[in-house]
Order: structure tokens, then sequence, then C-alpha cells
């Protein structure tokens, strides 16, 4: 038995997503952003900054919009610990898209991560990042998606976003259908996925639609617990279940 071949690729920085106006979490952010509130006694922002280190992301650019001085102080406080942060504060939103194409100059020529600020999940066998490194072949793909299987997400998911083959090839769902997969909210990408997009606000959902035609979208399944953090409902449920967790409850 031989060891697997390494990745082709090492990404050494990051996209963090936390412009957003959160609307469905308030009250929690009337007075906050949402990659700010706390989950496991952290952070969500400070959870996925810790992911990304782990992989070797050295660089992560977070975007801020609704309350950005709290994001700007959170990030502050976080200056003498790994990975380097640099905020881009937003007049207006730009959106997940365009977000991420203002930042391309920062992020490098290299594919990085794309995170959305209340991202969290919990690995399975092995780290999630790291898989999403493995799946990605530049020479196929300009985006590398984890998706979460809706049968296993609590709260209300629609009638979820992809349906996916085999070999990892992802579609949208038709109309009449109803997808098993969800959009986990992190992504590997290419700078190729945004770099011809126009400029201003835009969804990340315009890049996949143009890399999905050209056949260069692959997708994983999270093989780990995900968390739907949507409404306040969404995180106390989440909490619980971390508790019960370390304690070792079931539920």
């Amino acid at each position: 038995m031989t060891d697997d071949p390494p990745p082709p690729i090492h990404p050494r920085s990051a996209m963090l997503l936390a412009a957003g106006l959160a609307t469905r979490m308030r009250p929690l952010t009337d007075a906050t952003a949402k990659p700010l509130l706390h989950l496991g006694g952290r952070a969500l922002i400070d959870h996925a900054l810790e992911r990304l280190r782990a992989v070797g992301v050295e660089r992560v650019v977070v975007n801020a919009h609704w309350q950005a001085p709290r994001v700007a102080a959170h990030l502050a406080a976080r200056a003498a610990i790994a990975p380097r942060l640099i905020l881009r504060e937003e007049d207006a939103l730009l959106d997940t898209g365009g977000g991420t194409r203002a930042a391309l100059d920062d992020l490098g020529a290299a594919p990085f991560f794309v995170l959305n600020g209340d991202a969290f999940w919990l690995d399975g066998p092995s780290p999630t990042l790291a898989r999403l490194i493995r799946a990605f072949d530049p020479a196929r793909h300009d985006a590398m998606l984890l998706l979460a299987r809706t049968a296993q997400v609590h709260g209300e998911v629609g009638r979820g976003d992809f349906m996916l083959d085999p070999w990892g090839t992802p579609r949208r769902r038709l109309a009449h259908e109803i997808a098993p997969f969800l959009y986990a909210g992190v992504q590997l990408a290419s700078p190729a996925l945004f770099a011809d997009m126009p400029a201003g606000p835009f969804s990340t959902n315009l890049a996949w639609d143009r890399a999905l035609a050209a056949g260069r979208l692959g997708a994983i399944v999270h093989d780990g617990l995900w968390f739907h953090l949507s409404t306040p409902a969404d995180l106390a449920e989440a909490e619980m279940l971390l508790a019960a967790r370390a304690t070792g409850e079931t539920r």
C-alpha cells in the first residue's frame, strides 16, 4: 500500500465573507455582525480562522459592511495570531461574488478558499479543508464546493441546491426536482472563477453557473457534522448539540 500522492496545490490565502446584514439572525445581529456571534465558546469567525490556519493558510481577506467597526476591532485583537488578516470595508454591499472579486489583488494568483462568515462544521475522518485541496485539480476545476446532505441538516433547506453524479460533478436542480445537497458555505476557488466577472455586486452563483457550463465545477460531500445557522433558534440548537457531544450525551 502506497501513500496518496501529494496534492497539486497548497492554498495560502482565503476570503472570509463577513459583510452580510444577517437579518434572519436578528435580534442577535442588531448590534453585531453575524460572524462575531459565539458558538462553543468562540466567535464563529475564530472557528473559521483556526480551520484555515490548520491547513497552512497564511493570509485571510475579510470583508465587512454591517457593524464593520466591530469586525475591525475583533480582527485587531487577533493581530498577533496567524493567519495574517486583511480587512476590506465595503461602503455598499458587493454580495458574495462581488466582494471576492474586489479582493483578488490581495488573494493572489493561486487557488484560495472562500468561506461564509457563519460557516461552522465538525470534521469527519479527515479535515474538511484538506479534502477540498485533494479533490481540486487546477487542470479541471475552477472551483470545488463543499456540499451538505439536506437530510442531515436541521432547519429549513428549501428544495436543496445541487444534484451530484458519482464522479463528483454537480448540477443545478431542475424546477420540479428536490435536490439532496445544499451548499455548505465553503469552497476552494481559482481566481479565474471571478476574474472575468463584471465589477460591482453579484452573487457567486453567477460564477458557478459559468463554471458549470464549462464543466469546471466540482464538489465533495461533507462527511462530518455541518450546522445550518440562519436564525437564533438554529444557533441555540447548535449550542445544545455541541454541549451534548462534549458531555457524551446522545440526542
